[in-house]
């Protein structure tokens, strides 16, 4: 679903997201332990992103190690001390991919106009882009861990943009979170709720060339 911006003129530069558009998690070795442990499927998520949890991380306040600790600390009283520490690493540790389809899209996107990974992210983020062979993939990136402000706050779109020199008005923003499309849209971009890469296919037409 493309939310268009009030002006709807053409855009200048890609904002997109990281995670949930190009990268995706295997939650399969967690969901096991859920099971083996007694836990309903997705327990261990909803305690990871609470954002009392979560929010040090995406602010690089805190190490993915400290992040477990945490994440042990919520599951207190649903397992074991010992069960708790493995789900927390476990999950914190789950191996990640990255969509072939929306890479290539993307990358040819980046021969016209510039492209910026705009994303919650952890202090990690560089390390792991590098895993995946995407470390020159974006013109800039612009990590929350990095700037201190996380997604769906307006100053992290301000720096994007900057970093491109693009008026708000002339940049495509792209995520899988609909507040953090809203938001974009709110300050002027063009948006785009990505559920499918059918998305972010029919929104890059006019720079694709199709």
């Amino acid at each position: 679903m493309i939310v268009p911006s009030a002006s709807g003129r053409p855009f200048d530069a890609v904002l997109c997201d990281l995670d949930n558009v190009i990268r995706f998690y295997d939650s399969t070795h967690v969901a096991r332990l859920e099971g083996l442990a007694g836990l309903a499927e997705g327990v261990t998520a909803d305690v990871a992103y609470a954002p009392e949890v979560d929010l040090p991380l995406l602010l690089g306040q805190i190490s993915k190690a400290e992040w477990v600790d945490s994440i042990v600390r919520g599951l207190k009283g649903e397992v074991s001390q010992s069960q708790a520490r493995e789900l927390g690493t476990a999950f914190a540790e789950a191996p990640f991919w990255a969509d072939k389809m929306v890479v290539a899209m993307l990358r040819r996107v980046k021969e016209h106009v510039p492209l910026v990974l705009v994303t919650n992210a952890t202090v990690d983020l560089e390390s792991d882009l590098e895993s995946l062979g995407l470390s020159d993939f974006a013109d800039h990136v612009v990590s929350s861990a990095r700037v201190g402000v996380v997604k769906p706050d307006r100053a992290i779109y301000e720096i994007a943009a900057k970093r491109v020199g693009a008026a708000m008005e002339r940049c495509l923003f792209v995520d899988d979170k609909l507040e953090n499309v809203e938001a974009a849209v709110a300050l002027g971009m063009t948006g785009v709720h990505y559920r499918r890469s059918e998305d972010l296919q029919e929104a890059l037409a006019p720079v694709l060339g199709g």
